[in-house]
């Protein structure tokens, strides 16, 4: 085991970036290289750091490149999963889900209002059966140790209150509501940046534009993208953490990724939604699709499962039918139907399943499996977001097992992330809220880089609510490498294509 002498600034630039790059080139023992800077693999990177082992993360793109920005930014146990038998997923993710709300991330999750509206479309069966599944989520929530001053128990609702949650919702037939409590994160691709910052405060190397090619076992090439320069290092163990494109890494494993599917809203198409609106799929018992309160006034409106064969691109993109069958079975319950012309973007993630046979990937379980191939490579494949911090240390021991690594135990369950605030503390913070919601106890700092510099105080668009400041802490403690990482995963801002427009010179302008 090395030991990290003493504790790393958490803060992430292309100074440090540059600096760790060439100490690299030093051949000095590297206990652990992880693979891949999603949700992952920073996991994987800070639960290695945490337990004293010399850890190096690197990513070819960005941070969130891939999977993790596409989620429905939920912390979910999982209705469906329920409804459909998992009660074992569906426990770990309880399990995981507390700790993200209650100990390692509490200024980046919400309790969320979850409303399934009792229309007439709605038969009894399936109400007995959303009933049931409520009833079993509460269950989970006590056996996970959540208390219901953090997650409220579920309830039946009256109909004034299901269109105070989401107020539009057909009116004519409404018998009221059911109504359960989830977790919410403030946006995926946040988390994943607390992650890695966490992991770097802790010790690790977390390297973003950096390729990993030839890799065994206990070796890689790494090439730098953005200069071209290769350096080969060495590794007691390599963990493969790259998801949908895991199989690139480790030949061994086959996948069938599944696509999954958001439209995006401004939020008044949907009249001030409060709640998670929770429509159930025609002709299913345990699919349902959701219409979630977003960052930036907008909603999601997901989700799709369909099959995605073929070469895995860098980013998926909707179809027709899935925009076709997100907008059929939401309009089933709204007042006024919604049309193409309401929708402001959309995106589509692919979830990294593993073969298993013949089923449909909507069948496919979605618990994570940790492989070793003849070369050695640890791969860290499925799962869910909620279940990342599980799925890391799963792989973690599996490396420290099969390379026979000197490790502590995993800590990574009581380790608050970076900014980690929650309570008393968090209203103590003299930050707008919505500064305090994406930067927790660091919102102060981000609030004193507007007042030091006037100019960075003004939105990066008329009408955004991100400020030029915000940009500039992105690029100084966040990584932010160009502006399509301010853009698209620092900020979510560009999943609209006219707001990324308006933005664009701004993100531009922080890199001056």
């Amino acid at each position: 085991m090395t030991s990290n002498s003493a504790p790393s600034s958490s803060a992430l630039n292309r100074e440090r970036r540059q600096r760790e790059l060439t100490a690299l080139g030093d051949g000095s023992a590297i206990d652990m290289l992880v693979i891949g800077g999603g949700i992952t693999g920073v996991g994987v990177a800070l639960d290695a750091a945490a337990r004293g082992l010399r850890t190096v993360l690197v990513e070819k793109h960005d941070f969130a490149f891939g999977t993790s920005r596409w989620s429905s930014k939920l912390v979910h146990g999982g209705l469906r999963y329920l409804a459909s038998g998992g009660v074992g997923i569906a426990h770990e993710s309880a399990v995981e889900r507390d700790i993200l709300l209650t100990r390692t991330a509490p200024h980046l999750t919400r309790a969320l209002p979850q409303v399934v509206p009792l229309l007439p479309s709605i038969g009894a069966a399936q109400k007995l059966l959303v009933r049931t599944g409520f009833l079993a989520g509460d269950v989970l929530r006590r056996t996970a140790g959540t208390p219901a001053s953090v997650l409220p128990r579920s309830r039946r609702v009256a109909a004034a209150e299901a269109l105070r949650l989401a107020p539009t919702v057909r009116r004519s037939g409404l018998r009221g509501g059911l109504l359960a409590w989830d977790g919410q994160l403030v946006d995926d691709a946040r988390l994943v940046m607390a992650i890695a910052r966490t992991a770097a405060r802790e010790g690790a190397t977390v390297l973003t534009r950096v390729e990993a090619v030839d890799v065994t076992g206990t070796s890689a090439t790494l090439r730098d993208t953005l200069t071209g320069e290769t350096l080969s290092v060495t590794a007691r163990s390599v963990v493969n953490a790259t998801g949908v494109w895991a199989d690139q890494v480790d030949p061994s494993i086959e996948l069938r990724p599944s696509r999954g599917t958001h439209l995006v809203f401004d939020a008044a198409a949907f009249g001030g939604l409060i709640a998670s609106l929770t429509v159930p799929i025609p002709g299913s018992t345990s699919r349902f699709i959701f219409a979630l309160p977003a960052a930036h006034n907008r909603v999601y409106l997901g989700l799709t499962d369909e099959e995605a064969p073929g070469p895995v691109p860098d980013v998926p993109h909707a179809t027709d039918g899935e925009i076709d069958f997100l907008l059929d079975t939401v309009n089933t319950v709204l007042r006024e139907p919604l049309r193409r012309s309401d929708i402001r973007g959309s995106f589509a993630g692919l979830r990294p399943l593993l073969r298993t046979g013949d089923d449909s990937t909507a069948d496919i379980s979605r618990e994570h499996a940790v492989l070793t191939s003849p070369t050695g490579v640890i791969t860290v494949v499925g799962g869910k977001l909620t279940t990342y911090r599980k799925m890391a240390e799963d792989a973690v021991d599996a490396a420290v097992g099969h390379a026979r690594l000197s490790a502590g135990q995993c800590r990574t369950r009581a380790l608050p992330l970076v900014g980690a605030v929650s309570g008393a503390e968090r209203d103590a913070i003299e930050a707008p809220p919505r500064l305090v919601e994406r930067y927790g106890s660091e919102a102060a700092a981000v609030l004193e880089l507007a007042r030091q510099h006037p100019t960075l105080a003004a939105e990066v668009a008329p009408g955004m609510d991100v400020t030029g400041a915000e940009f500039a802490y992105a690029v100084s403690h966040e990584g932010a490498l160009d502006a399509s990482d301010l853009l698209d995963r620092r900020t979510r801002i560009g999943l609209v294509d006219t707001d990324r427009k308006a933005a664009e010179p701004a993100a531009l302008a922080a890199f001056l």
